[in-house]
């Protein structure tokens, strides 16, 4: 429900001018009589006065269902809503729609059918002009009808991980572990208590000795995503946020189809986490949390990852334009606790400066990120840059880029 402040709308001004219109002119002119010529408009404005003390309608009603609509970025969504003035009177909805969002039918009210370009978190708001049965009064109002949470689409990346010991959950993660596996490690003599379907009986019969076959195990992992959500520069350091959210998609989504269990944290200005879990809502929950939204979240308390948020033995691959120290510091921290931290530069090597910097400047800038880039390697934090050459052809490779280096390293 939504209150309304009625204003005098055009048509009182209108009753206004031309009464003072005569009543000017009669004294202009020194003669009452023209002044007769203001008495109509003088008593519609007198009618409209009583009409608006006899009470107009004092909100609007609206009946929408407020749930977010999910979808991704490219895609419809219909909301469906009901708008009512709670007294006598007529009114007009318009639709305000944020950048990013277009009707995708602007011929039909209902459902609202709108289109979004772009991934984000967006309220739907009507524009709502009420008038008076007479017309004389007006009342303007804004409604929320619906959201949309417009997810980022980019597709799974198969990305490399760290080496790194995993834990000891089966998964699709090659290890140098011995055990129930696929892959050929080596044979060597049988002993008590081994399996007997491992015996190879090739290699047996050829030494007159039991051999069995050792096999590499396959393991899981649990891969937990770090987005930096501290306040930006404008320029590059805009697109940087794009590449954040992209790159946590690719990896979360990848992950959870591998059988990994994935987490998110978000440090900064919209700090959130939920902890690392298995299957397809976890992908959607984790969405949210990009978007700053969903029920299921917790808050973070301070500037470092919570220890509850990063399961032991965690893979941890953080997103960051590498502008805030704070961040750092968090890196350095879960470094310390025994992670291995993966850092991918979103700002790839661009200045996140509106104006274009001088030559001198611009050595500065390199030789200061050189140097946090050489005190994170120092504690063991591995450092890889976004490759924005990539961004204009695909834009969700520079990560793919950035991993392969990684895993040449």
């Amino acid at each position: 429900m939504n209150d309304l402040r009625w204003q005098p709308s055009t048509l009182i001004f209108t009753l206004a001018f031309c009464t003072a219109v005569p009543l000017v002119a009669a004294i202009l002119a020194q003669s009452w009589l023209v002044a007769l010529f203001s008495a109509p408009f003088l008593g519609a404005l007198v009618s409209c006065t009583h009409q608006r003390t006899t009470g107009l309608g004092r909100s609007i009603m609206v009946e929408a269902d407020h749930t977010p609509i999910r979808i991704f970025e490219g895609e419809t969504a219909q909301l469906h809503y009901a708008i009512n003035l709670d007294g006598p009177g007529t009114f007009e909805a318009e639709p305000e729609l944020a950048q990013g969002m277009t009707l995708a039918d602007p011929e039909t009210d209902l459902p609202l059918t709108v289109a979004v370009s772009k991934w984000g978190n967006y309220p739907v708001w009507m524009r709502v002009t009420a008038l008076s049965p007479d017309g004389a009064w007006a009342a303007e109002s804004r409604v929320l009808i619906g959201r949309v949470h417009a997810y980022p689409l980019s597709p799974p990346q198969a990305t490399a991980i760290p080496k790194t010991p995993l834990p000891d959950r089966i998964g699709m993660h090659l290890t140098p572990r011995r055990g129930a596996g696929v892959e050929f490690a080596n044979t060597r003599l049988y002993q008590p208590g081994d399996p007997l379907h491992a015996i190879n009986w090739k290699v047996s019969a050829r030494t007159g000795r039991l051999h069995i076959t050792e096999r590499f195990t396959d393991r899981a992992a649990d891969i937990v995503v770090i987005v930096d959500t501290y306040p930006q520069a404008p320029g590059a350091a805009s697109e940087s946020l794009t590449r954040s959210a992209r790159g946590a998609t690719q990896v979360t989504q990848a992950a959870l189809q591998q059988g990994d269990r994935a987490g998110i944290v978000t440090l900064g200005s919209r700090a959130r986490w939920i902890t690392a879990e298995l299957g397809r809502t976890q992908f959607y929950r984790i969405l949210d949390v990009i978007l700053n939204g969903g029920d299921g979240t917790n808050v973070v308390r301070g500037t470092l990852a919570p220890v509850d948020a990063v399961p032991p033995r965690a893979i941890i691959i953080a997103f960051s334009p590498m502008l805030e120290p704070q961040f750092s510091l968090a890196l350095m921290e879960l470094r310390r606790r025994g992670h291995p931290v993966v850092l991918v530069d979103v700002l790839a090597e661009a200045t996140p400066f509106e104006a274009e910097l001088d030559d001198l400047n611009a050595q500065f800038w390199r030789i200061e990120r050189r140097r946090l880039v050489r005190d994170l390697n120092a504690v063991g934090v591995s450092v890889v840059v976004w490759n924005r050459d990539s961004d204009a052809n695909d834009p969700d490779a520079g990560l793919a880029h950035a991993f392969r280096l990684l895993s040449r390293g």
